[in-house]
């Protein structure tokens, strides 16, 4: 007997972009990652723990179902998010986003060679199981170029390795690492970004303790105290961006910072502009700091924190222009995701469609259009 099934093709008509996705979360089926990790680093480093089962998300629910959704994952046993059909139907086809960046999660390492060494398996695992003909037969998966910032040299070659990937969208790096990128060592990796035109996000991670953000009193005492400074590894990149003059060296550089909140920019911006007004007679930066966050870095929606009240996250909102550094992220599959069509409610009117769909499109230049899908959930 013969059995014959349906190709994976697109569709011939189009339908427009109304929800673009800025954070969903790949993850590598047991043993899946291991074969493009390249040597001597595959043997000599990590073989010796088990590679595509390092969690390190360590939510309130971590222990009942390591803080992901519990529909996520699929029927075989594997990890939340490993079948890239069944993360296309949950996140797609019911949810209703249109187009979703891929950002695989973090797998620490102690050294640049080996922190390089899984960019490079990562970057290769997402182009032959989610990014390939038959997984992404819909267009909708576009993909991270993993970097491991510690290695500028290294990751120049490997954004020049992708760079003309079509599903490609835009490079991945972590900033738990020092120097701040304001740093002249990381100017060949800005260069390349700038280069080709590819915007690069920052997703927050999980590091060794000796890069975890230490407040000036030390470093805090409890998990929850880690979750809310967070933020403050975001805060410095961004003042580093700033006031080393990073977007003066490279005027087309755009930054995601995914994952870090937002509600927090808002005062910051007040007070860069504040010294900056103060003392601009010693500052080389060419423009206000507030203008350089607004033409240079988005922020995610997912953590979106917000008072009891939400007349006054409106009015945040709209004291910080929203509409021009808000990309609408999910965070699917943790299990702090975000509907679009819960989320598109918590957003000023005006806002909603600069958030939800066009910054995106623009940020990480996609096209207008992808191949309609029949019984799709529209969010607009």
């Amino acid at each position: 007997m013969t059995v014959t099934t349906n190709p994976r093709v697109p569709a011939t008509e189009r339908t427009a972009i109304r929800c673009v996705d800025s954070d969903v979360h790949p993850t590598p089926r047991r043993g899946e990652l291991l074969p493009y990790i390249p040597e001597p680093w595959r043997s000599k480093y990590f073989l010796t723990r088990k590679v595509g089962e390092q969690i390190y998300y360590d939510a309130p629910d971590y222990a009942h179902s390591y803080a992901m959704r519990v529909d996520a994952f699929p029927p075989d046993g594997e990890f939340a998010c490993s079948d890239p059909d069944l993360a296309f139907r949950q996140l797609i086809m019911e949810a209703g986003a249109d187009i979703a960046i891929l950002e695989p999660a973090a797998y620490p390492a102690r050294t640049p060679e080996t922190q390089h060494a899984m960019a490079v398996a990562l970057n290769d695992w997402q182009a032959n199981h989610w990014l390939d003909s038959h997984n992404n037969w819909h267009q909708r998966w576009r993909g991270s170029i993993c970097l491991a910032i510690e290695a500028p040299e290294d990751s120049v070659r490997e954004i020049e390795r992708w760079a003309g990937h079509p599903y490609m969208a835009q490079i991945l790096i972590k900033a738990e690492p020092r120097p701040s990128w304001g740093d002249p060592k990381y100017d060949p990796i800005w260069a390349a970004a700038a280069k080709h035109d590819i915007t690069v996000s920052c997703h927050l991670s999980r590091s060794h303790h000796e890069e975890l953000p230490m407040p000036p009193v030390g470093m805090p005492s409890y998990n929850h105290d880690f979750m809310v400074t967070y933020s403050l590894l975001a805060v410095n990149q961004v003042m580093s961006l700033i006031f080393d003059g990073v977007f003066d060296r490279f005027p087309n550089l755009r930054v995601v910072f995914v994952e870090h909140a937002f509600t927090w920019i808002l005062p910051l911006m007040w007070r860069m502009d504040a010294i900056y007004e103060a003392r601009k007679s010693w500052l080389e930066i060419k423009r206000k700091p507030s203008e350089y966050v607004k033409d240079h870095i988005k922020f995610t929606t997912q953590p979106l924190d917000y008072p009891e009240d939400k007349t006054e996250l409106t009015r945040a909102l709209e004291w910080m222009e929203c509409e021009k550094i808000l990309l609408f992220s999910s965070d699917y599959p943790h299990w702090t995701f975000d509907d679009p069509r819960w989320l598109v409610k918590h957003l000023p009117e005006h806002a909603r469609e600069a958030v939800m769909f066009r910054n995106g499109i623009e940020t990480y230049k996609l096209p207008e259009t992808v191949p309609a899908l029949e019984g799709q959930t529209r969010v607009f």
